[in-house]
């Protein structure tokens, strides 16, 4: 059984990049314009969650705090893929409960990697 992943990002062609490399890697795509979208869309269970830090609605750090509630998804690894890059807002993502950072643009050999790390 392949692992599902959900990718929640406000860019179209991102979701389209990242969708394109786990599908193309055997992972099962869920994805998700923004925050809100996503915690709509979190039903069942999910492998990983990678998720934008800046966008409308409700943005990565949030989704983070709100899935880290939620009994069901409380240890399922979040990866920020973001433009940012700043010590400091690496350090809000880890307190909020992200597992990792990826900086934008990634390369989907980098992302793959990540992904394996996380996902048993």
């Amino acid at each position: 059984m392949s692992k599902r992943i959900m990718t929640v990002d406000d860019s179209s062609s991102v979701r389209q990049m990242v969708g394109f490399t786990l599908k193309d890697a055997g992972y099962e795509v869920v994805e998700a314009v923004d925050g809100k979208d996503a915690l709509t869309k979190l039903s069942g269970p999910v492998d990983m969650i990678i998720t934008d830090l800046n966008m409308p609605n409700m943005d990565g750090i949030e989704l983070i705090r709100q899935v880290r509630a939620l009994p069901n998804y409380k240890f399922v690894p979040i990866v920020m893929l973001t433009t940012e890059s700043q010590v400091e807002k690496k350090q809000v993502g880890k307190e909020a409960g992200a597992t990792g950072w990826i900086v934008k643009p990634f390369k989907p050999e980098q992302l793959l990697a990540v992904v394996k790390k996380v996902v048993r």
